[in-house]
Formats: C-alpha cells, structure tokens, sequence
C-alpha cells in the first residue's frame, strides 16, 4: 500500500516537472507572431526610453532650451522614446531639435515655447557661400549655442541660412551649417537670432504633442517659411504633430518642406505675422485634420509647390489675412472635405495663376462651408485661375451671410478665361453672381 502511494507520488511529480519545464519553455520561446524590426536585429519591445523634463519633479530640471534638448538627446542615443515635458513657461534660445523616432510630448494646454527675445545686427564682411562664420557690426546677444540666421536681400528662400551659433571671437561667430548662399555687404547681409521654436531636420517617425508655441513676435525679425516656422519640418518623414497651438510668430504658424507623409492633427495656428499652415516644395502624402489657421497674415492653408495626395479634412480656416486657402503650383490631385473658410480677407479657395504644366490639376473641393470671404476688398468663393483642369467642386456651400454692402463675397465660383475642365454638382450658391465662368 505504502508503496503504492510512493510510487504514484513520484510519477505525480515527474509529470508535474515536465508540464512546467514546457511551460516554461512557452514563456520563455518565442511566439509565432514575433518578428525582428524593418530596420533593427530586434523584436519590438514593451518597453522604450522614457524621460521626464521639467522645472520641477523631473529627471532633468530645467527652464529653458538646453534642458529640453538634453531630454530629446538622451533618449534618441538609445534609438528613440518618448520625452515629457511638465507645465510652465521654457524660455527658447535656439530650436528644440527633433530627432527620429522620438515623441516630443507636453503637458496638455500647460507646456509653452517662449520664443527669447531676438538680437540682430549688419554683416562688416560679405557671408561666401560655404563659409561657417559671419562678422557683424555688433555681437551682442549672438551667444554661443544660439540660434541664428543669415541672409541678404536676394538670399531669401530656401537660400536663408539658419544654424547655431559654435564659437565666437570678437565680433566673428561660427556656425554649424554652411552659408546657403552669398551674403554681401552691398544687399544689406544680416544676422539675426531668429530661428524656429520646434524644428526638425533630416527627421523620421519624429512626434510633437500638447505644446504651445508663443512667437514674441514684436520682439523678433521675420523669418520666411521656407525656412522656419513656429513648428519647422524640413525632409521630416512620417512626423506627426497633433494638438500644438502656435500664435504670435512672425513668419508661418507651423510649415513643413520636403517632408513626405506629415500628419497635423487639432492643431491651432493664430495670429502668426505669415501663413497659418504651409505644406509645401514637394511635401506629398500631407494629412491636416481638424485644425484652426485663424488671423494669421496671409493666407490661412498655402498650399506650396508640388503638394500631392493630400488630405484636408475639418479644418477652420478664418480671418485670415489674405486667402482662406491657396493652391497652385504642382499642387494636384489633393482631397479638401468639411472644411470650413470664413470670413478670410480675399478669395475663400484662391487656384494660383499658373501654365498648364505646373497647373493644380485634379483637386477635389466636396462638403466645404465656404462663407463671408473678401472682407478686405471684392472676393470669390472660389476662384480658379491659370490653366487648371479636372477640378470637381461637389456639395459645397458657398454664401455671403451679411447684409447689404457688407455682402463683399460677391461671386460664388468664379472661373477664368484660361481654365480646363471643372466639374460643378449638388452645390449650394448665394451670391451676387452664382458662377462667373470667363472660358471662351
């Protein structure tokens, strides 16, 4: 009997071993479903670096720039995480730099990007392209690790230098980007620490979240958008920017160039000196969700040159300066859907006057509320110029709300004599002149 019992408690136990050891060996082994990463001799992990920044109860304390770019530094060394900045005010003396693959997140409505007061002074000798250092008549302000920016009158554009400051002796500071262009004493060559507040350059996969961008634009030169912006990307890949507020730059709310796939979602854009979002110079795939470009200068959505496959759904576009949207050159086959455009000081939708081969071909306009525009001068609702074909205008409503003389949106589509094709369908017009169509 007591044998028996022995022996059936030591086949229990080799059974019970073998059962954990394959257990074990299921835990342990890996899953079907695991895979090595595209670019990575790795599976992905649960957990990724992951640090806090703040000027208080943070793993970095800090108030100003440095602190924010040590956080981003630490984490993209380890290939890539994730920063969170706590609430107050970070005073910006040069760009936060993005890095790839690393999500750059504030606390909601609490985090802010105060753009420093701005220094700017005449070059004593001419900027040569390719050189990396500029002599002004006055250093002051131009502080080692500073952002700066270069340029001339005919060095605007992308040929606008903009760097950081490496080293200085005397009046003669370097810089670690080359000079984009000559810059010469006789075309008013200057400096100027003006820079983007977020930027991001030669990025992939970056991510900006929950930030609010303050431009102290009455304390700061004008810097184009071609090279900066309140949030910069150039040759940013697959970024994402969701739930920013950029006001008071001067220059563009938030501009992304040469950066493929870009995704912008509720995000505000208001009160910038330029243009509320630009997407442009070759900038393909863009997603705009659900965003706001209100009272900034120019025109509140521009799109630029050779946006494609784009996708403009639920925005606000208002009080702006000049259009509430513009497109034009190469900018074809875009989806614009539910947006609204109101009460914009030119054109609700401007089509820019350009040949048939640089033309914005194949645009499609449905469900857009477009109200209340030219409150500057005499406007359309939507204007097409230049040689423009393949449009598809569908289900939109296009009206002047106001009364008597205030009613300045005085066309509803308004066609010119150089236009292609335009199909028009199910939409809704009250204006003066329905549609003005000038094509022979």
């Amino acid at each position: 009997m007591r044998s028996t019992l022995l022996a059936t408690i030591f086949v229990s136990l080799v059974c019970w071993r073998s059962l954990w050891a394959q257990d074990s060996a299921n835990r342990i082994a890996p899953s079907v479903q695991e895979q090595q990463l595209p670019l990575a001799m790795h599976s992905k992990m649960e957990l990724r670096p992951h640090i806090t920044v703040g000027q208080r109860d943070a793993e970095i304390i800090g108030n100003n720039n440095r602190a924010l770019q040590a956080a981003v530094e630490y984490v993209s060394a380890l290939g890539g995480g994730t920063v969170e900045i706590g609430p107050g005010e970070y005073m910006m003396h040069d760009s936060l730099h993005l890095r790839s693959q690393v999500t750059v997140r504030g606390t909601p409505r609490k985090t802010i990007l105060r753009k420093a007061k701005g220094n700017a002074a005449p070059l004593v000798l001419d900027g040569d392209f390719g050189e990396q250092q500029a002599t002004v008549t006055d250093a002051a302000g131009f502080e080692v690790g500073c952002g700066v920016a270069i340029w001339d009158k005919n060095a605007g554009g992308f040929h606008t230098t903009v760097a950081r400051i490496t080293g200085r002796t005397g009046n003669t500071f370097s810089i670690d980007k080359p000079l984009m262009a000559d810059c010469m004493v006789a075309d008013k060559a200057q400096a100027a620490t003006v820079f983007p507040i977020v930027s991001g350059y030669d990025v992939t996969g970056a991510r900006v979240e929950d930030l609010i961008i303050e431009g102290n634009s009455a304390n700061n030169l004008l810097l184009n958008g071609c090279r900066g912006a309140g949030i910069f990307l150039y040759r940013g890949y697959g970024t994402s920017i969701a739930r920013c507020s950029v006001r008071d730059f001067n220059g563009d709310g938030i501009s992304f160039q040469q950066s493929n796939d870009v995704t912008v979602t509720d995000c505000l854009s208001e009160g910038n000196t330029q243009l509320g979002l630009h997407p442009g110079s070759g900038s393909q795939r863009p997603a705009v969700h659900d965003c706001v470009a209100r009272g900034n200068g120019t025109d509140g959505l521009f799109l630029c040159w050779r946006v494609r496959h784009g996708l403009f759904t639920g925005n606000l576009l208002e009080n702006n300066g000049r259009f509430g949207i513009s497109i034009g050159h190469k900018d074809s086959d875009n989806l614009l859907q539910r947006n609204r455009v109101l009460k914009n000081g030119g054109d609700g939708v401007h089509f820019r006057n350009e040949s048939f081969g640089m033309a914005a071909h194949r645009n499609r306009l449905i469900d857009n509320i477009i109200e209340d525009n030219g409150s500057k001068a005499s406007a359309a609702g939507i204007r097409v110029r230049g040689e423009t074909t393949g449009l598809i205008f569908q289900k939109n409503v296009i009206r002047d709300t106001r009364q008597g003389a205030a009613r300045s949106q005085t066309t509803g589509i308004l066609i010119e004599e150089s236009a292609g094709e335009i199909s028009l369908s199910e939409n809704q017009v009250d204006a003066q002149q329905p549609v003005t169509d000038r094509r022979r």
